[in-house]
């Protein structure tokens, strides 16, 4: 028996449906870049302030993340760096996944992202480490 006649295609809706999720997640992120590219986070008064930083002075892993999103989608990669260099591997590892997500879905396997306990502790430690250096004299080029 031939092998081709036996390749079960999925109807075409089927693969609409399945990048549906995708589509709309894709969606969303664009539409908060698109706002963040037309409200400038770097004039005050459009966003409201970190409040860690307002009461503190000490800035969080996510100072800086609209400005970086803002030099991002102007396609400043150096500013969108030095604003906050976290978000930017942030925004690559999204398009990493999504685009993974995307060609999953096309062939009808869902996308597992298996995180263990390990993984998580690792993501938090480089987070906590980012935020102790950019708040120390010599983490200064880290600030937003």
């Amino acid at each position: 028996m031939d092998t081709e006649s036996q390749r079960v295609t999925s109807p075409p809706g089927s693969v609409v449906r399945r990048l549906a999720v995708p589509g709309g997640v894709l969606a969303a992120v664009a539409g908060a870049f698109v706002y963040v590219a037309a409200v400038d986070p770097n004039e005050p008064g459009h966003y409201p302030a970190c409040p860690l930083f307002q009461y503190t002075g000490v800035y969080c892993p996510g100072c800086g993340g609209l400005r970086s999103a803002y030099a991002f989608a102007h396609g400043d990669l150096a500013v969108a760096f030095q604003a906050n260099a976290v978000a930017v591997v942030a925004y690559f590892v999204f398009a990493v996944l999504w685009t993974l997500w995307v060609v999953r879905s096309v062939r009808g396997r869902p996308l597992h992202v298996d995180l263990r306990t390990v993984h998580l502790w690792g993501i938090g430690a480089l987070l906590f480490v980012f935020t102790v250096v950019r708040n120390l004299p010599f983490g200064g080029w880290l600030h937003p």
